[in-house]
């Protein structure tokens, strides 16, 4: 994740002395969504073809040779060269990443099937502190050593890392499954656990572009203390993830309001954190940083549940237990979050441009209002079908008439 943060606090100022402009600028930042969202639904799908180990330990390799090659551009020509390069070397780096994140869910849930919330909170500890440390030591190094320096350190040592998963990790064999992702998708409930993950990483997303203009034009922040108001968010969610995945995997029944509640926090998070201008509320910095907070916890809430959500429900449907449905399940996820994670930052840089940061985040809010209202009415519905199923399923009265009579003779 530090590989994947680094580029923030740099990267536009040098892409914009090599002629690229702000909009192509984006574009190099989205198309690592785009490729990450394509490839993840491969990778799951050929998960158990190619082996979850080498599928991990080969996107490490192939994303830590692409972030050293992204260092070496800075000696690229001006102009189309260095930009289609961006593109070109953006891309690989999204295919090797894909195949590492879902080999490493698969292997995960695979490893930990009775406490997969549980392990992957755990995880999101450092998921959280990568997001964070990135763009203080791409920096760091940036102004030390020069461009070249920050994405040689970290790609040598995703390299570095390669030799010691493949000594480490174990090697899971296993057949090839019939299921789908079609299959998978065309469940009702999947589809708006999907909806949930594309909520999530969108708003996510939406702050990338749009929170550091807004705290330096709103509240006159020295840009050094940008990156504290950012860690008010990180803590929140990487401290928070552990506890919810425990509790969701010691008492499953709890995951929908977990569900169903992080959405709608989310939500009324967003509407504040601007605040929207119809509360007539001004804005204050403390104000600011109490909704970070909370969107953070709120954002584990909801995120922490679905992947063993969606196992669990495709256990229900039939689907056959192993790495074959964990490659798809992992597939699925990440492509979905990639979709947010496109998303969100350009409709947000959109929305920002044109409403302002107060309008673009209440506007925000509204995707995971919709689908936290969306899971709880699929989940209301559940329980009302389950309630009508009982009755038939319950024997006559003179069924059991005949069956007690039968037994006495």
């Amino acid at each position: 994740m530090i590989c994947y943060s680094i580029l923030g606090p740099f990267f536009p100022k040098e892409a914009e002395k090599k002629g690229a402009s702000s909009t192509i600028v984006g574009f190099i930042f989205g198309c690592f969504a785009l490729f990450n969202f394509l490839t993840s639904l491969i990778m799951g799908k050929y998960l158990v073809q190619i082996g979850a180990k080498f599928m991990f330990v080969s996107g490490m390799f192939v994303s830590g040779c692409a972030t050293i090659l992204f260092g070496m551009l800075d000696r690229a020509p001006d102009g189309p060269i260095f930009i289609g390069l961006c593109f070109l070397t953006r891309a690989v780096d999204a295919i090797g990443f894909s195949a590492a994140i879902t080999a490493s869910f698969s292997i995960l849930a695979k490893a930990f099937p009775n406490n997969i919330a549980t392990v992957l909170g755990s995880l999101e500890i450092f998921t959280g502190l990568g997001l964070v440390l990135g763009p203080p030591i791409g920096g760091f190094l940036y102004q030390s050593f020069g461009y070249e320096v920050p994405f040689l350190v970290l790609g040598c040592a995703v390299l570095i890392l390669v030799p010691l998963n493949m000594y480490l990790l174990p090697k899971y064999d296993s057949t090839p499954g019939k299921d789908s992702f079609l299959k998978l998708i065309a469940l009702p409930k999947v589809v708006f656990l999907c909806l949930s993950v594309i909520s999530l990483s969108g708003c996510l997303g939406f702050l990338d572009p749009t929170l550091s203009l807004f705290v330096l034009e709103k509240f006159k922040l020295p840009t050094g203390y940008v990156g504290l108001v950012f860690l008010g968010l990180a803590l929140s969610y990487s401290l928070s993830s552990p506890l919810l995945g425990f509790l969701s995997d010691k008492v499953p029944r709890v995951r929908k309001w977990l569900l169903v509640f992080g959405g709608l926090l989310t939500s009324l998070c967003y509407f504040f954190l601007g605040p929207a201008p119809v509360l007539h509320i001004e804005s204050k910095l403390w104000l600011f940083v109490l909704m970070l907070v909370l969107i953070g916890f709120s954002l584990a809430m909801t995120g922490i549940p679905l992947f063993p959500e969606i196992i669990s429900y495709a256990y229900e449907n039939g689907f056959e237990e192993g790495l074959s449905l964990l490659g798809l399940v992992s597939g699925l996820f990440n492509a979905m979050w990639s979709t947010g994670s496109f998303v969100g930052p350009t409709l947000g840089g959109f929305l920002n441009d044109k409403l302002g940061f107060e309008w673009a985040a209440a506007i925000q809010g509204g995707f995971p209002l919709l689908s936290g209202l969306a899971v709880g009415t699929w989940y209301l519905y559940e329980a009302s079908h389950r309630r009508r199923s009982i009755p038939e399923n319950l024997p006559s009265t003179d069924q059991e008439r005949a069956y007690l009579l039968s037994s006495e003779t």
